[in-house]
């Protein structure tokens, strides 16, 4: 019951820290993969789900990509965490699942050594495609002054959303932990793959 409540004073505290976002990595993004990761959770009958619903809660209270190092992170998570009296160990395994669960543009290639790790990295990623994956991507496009597609584009100039669908998106299927997130995930990519059939034809103005 200690753990229930902690959850959820954890989550109206990420809900309000969240609450003027606007690029995808929303309060609704961080409830979808906290649902998403305790459900794999439970699928797959492995992990700590009071770690599993931390981390999945707080993944994005300081993402890379608005400029926060992982000190940032593990200062800020442990800040969150403390009063809460979870002990130190809890708190560890949270920062060391944030800190290594970003895609960081294809580059991160540490290999999450928890299964409480892979799970929220499975839900996260599947946050990332299907129809979803796709609505966020062009809220974050827009947030970036991104065009949606640029068939002219030249190596080396801004991308464009579209493209990002082939430098992240439709790579994200072959990099599941747990079957549960492989099978959720082929039916997003499918759901992807017919999307950007469907954009080509009406670009093509068939």
């Amino acid at each position: 019951m200690r753990n229930e409540i902690i959850i959820e004073d954890v989550k109206h505290l990420v809900a309000e820290k969240l609450r003027n976002e606007s690029t995808g990595h929303d309060w609704w993004h961080t409830l979808r993969v906290y649902n998403t990761a305790m459900d794999i959770a439970k699928a797959e009958q492995q992990g700590n789900p009071f770690v599993i619903a931390l981390a999945a809660l707080l993944h994005d209270v300081a993402d890379h990509k608005f400029g926060y190092t992982d000190d940032d992170r593990e200062d800020i998570i442990t800040t969150i965490l403390t009063p809460f009296e979870v002990g130190d160990s809890v708190i560890q395994a949270v920062v060391y699942i944030v800190n290594n669960m970003s895609f960081k543009q294809g580059k991160n290639k540490h290999v999450l050594t928890s299964i409480e790790g892979q799970i929220v990295q499975d839900a996260d990623r599947l946050d990332a495609i299907g129809n979803i994956g796709i609505a966020r991507a062009f809220a974050y496009g827009g947030h970036k002054d991104r065009p949606l597609y640029n068939p002219d584009r030249t190596e080396g100039e801004e991308g464009d959303t579209i493209s990002h669908f082939y430098e992240k998106l439709l790579q994200l299927k072959d990099k599941m932990n747990t079957e549960t997130g492989k099978q959720k995930a082929l039916i997003r990519h499918q759901r992807m793959e017919q999307f950007l059939q469907d954009f080509y034809d009406e670009w093509d103005g068939k």
